[in-house]
């Protein structure tokens, strides 16, 4: 029970979140038990934004499987960060923590592991009650698309920027999380304007390159520190 408490806020932020997701998912054409499987089987929430726009835009169904792929390979990141503190835990439990793992709860988790408070019942709490969240968030959204009418004007497109920037400003805690995270906002801000020059962007690429050219960069700069 002590997972499921640290991991309310999430739950609390998922549900907002997994409801837009579902509400753009019921205007693409998906159908309720599409939209819920989708969230209950992947919980990415970044990733399956994008795979809607992507699908939106009328791009391929590879296209948007590199794309979704790109966006989640930062969890490798986070699951070897994880990985030490989980080397006597069942394969059954580390494969749950594994399919729950977001951004959200990583910070949680590894804000619990550097107080010497987690343990793996505590992470798996965290990922139930976040999981519940945005399935929840989805099933509310997709049952409700119908009388919420056009979403654009509730705003729920900027539910996941608003749901990132709120993370980045609890977790960038030091200069070089802060420089990154404002490098991907100065790369992001100038990708529109590549189309001046003769290059065609679809927007829903500009977080991804942003991202990558961050992460990159802040990689090379900081990496004597």
């Amino acid at each position: 029970m002590r997972g499921v408490k640290l991991g309310t806020p999430i739950f609390l932020g998922y549900v907002p979140v997994g409801a837009a997701f579902g509400i753009l998912a019921s205007r693409l054409g998906f159908s309720i038990g599409e939209t819920i499987a989708c969230s209950a089987t992947a919980l990415a929430g970044a990733g399956q934004f994008i795979a809607l726009s992507l699908l939106k835009g009328g791009s391929s169904a590879l296209t948007t499987l590199f794309a979704t792929t790109v966006v989640n390979l930062r969890y490798l990141l986070f699951s070897t960060t994880l990985s030490p503190h989980l080397r006597d835990v069942s394969s059954g439990r580390k494969a749950w923590l594994a399919f729950t793992l977001t951004d959200e709860t990583f910070a949680v988790n590894i804000a619990d592991l550097r107080e010497g408070r987690a343990t793996p019942a505590s992470m798996a709490g965290v990922g139930f009650i976040a999981w519940a969240g945005w399935v929840l968030g989805t099933l509310l959204g997709s049952v409700g698309a119908e009388w919420i009418g056009d979403p654009t004007r509730w705003g729920v497109e900027f539910a996941m920027p608003a749901m990132f920037a709120a993370l980045f400003v609890a977790l960038a805690d030091d200069a070089r999380a802060v420089a990154a995270g404002l490098m991907a906002a100065a790369i992001a801000l100038v990708l529109p304007f590549a189309q001046h020059l003769g290059i065609g962007l679809d927007p829903a690429w500009f977080v991804v390159i942003a991202s990558m050219c961050a992460a990159t960069l802040a990689s090379v700069v900081f990496r004597e520190r």
